[in-house]
């Protein structure tokens, strides 16, 4: 199972927006988190914390942790708010989620059995084109990695979503297509060969 980032946060007592301007100056992001059967908590979340978090990207696609005084809240953020002229965060929300809820995530792609492909053997470039693949993933289950198997794999070899064996509950959120995550190319110096080649027949047909 994927290990859940942790951002810190502290209960705040006050509502509105007196409550929000006194944390902003003290240099806090103010933020709720609700939903799963529970009453909204408002809370405060370090500002640099916070940051930290978006800059790494994808952070409306993290399932992520927030500790409130310490105590464990599964979430996933649903809205940043931001300064219109600064473009830094003002407010954020945070989605409870409980252990069977569904939600999207990018999961990472990672490529097994290289030493078993004969088109790498070859000399052939694995080019990649998603290192990562949103999917349909359990709150309670979610799951560190992908895995794409290279045994047998050629030059000029394409590999699609539907190579991957996906873990149970697991599905993309892309339906209308088999899309490409990877392919196998050949090294330049065989591609110089197959176009003399090529060039070779040409002539002779030619003649």
């Amino acid at each position: 199972m994927a290990e859940t980032p942790v951002l810190e946060a502290v209960a705040r007592a006050g509502a509105g927006k007196g409550a929000a301007r006194s944390a902003r100056r003290e240099g806090l992001v103010p933020g709720v988190i609700y939903g799963g059967k529970e009453a909204p908590q408002s809370i405060n979340v370090k500002f640099n914390e916070l940051l930290k978090h978006l800059k790494a990207g994808r952070f409306l696609s993290t399932l992520l942790n927030v500790k409130v005084d310490g105590k464990n809240n599964r979430v996933i953020c649903r809205g940043v708010q931001r300064d219109v002229v600064k473009d830094l965060p003002t407010h954020v929300d945070f989605l409870r989620l409980a252990e069977t809820s569904r939600i999207k995530l990018f999961i990472p792609v990672e490529f097994v059995n290289r030493e078993a492909s004969p088109g790498l053997k070859r000399g052939g470039v694995l080019t990649i084109v998603r290192q990562e693949v949103e999917l349909f993933v359990t709150a309670g289950n979610i799951p560190d990695h992908i895995e794409i198997d290279l045994s047998g794999t050629n030059i000029n070899d394409t590999l699609h979503i539907s190579n991957v064996t996906l873990p149970k509950g697991v599905s993309p959120t892309i339906t209308d297509r088999d899309f490409v995550i990877a392919n196998i190319q050949a090294p330049s110096g065989l591609r110089s060969e197959d176009n003399e080649g090529e060039e070779e027949a040409e002539e002779a047909e030619e003649a």
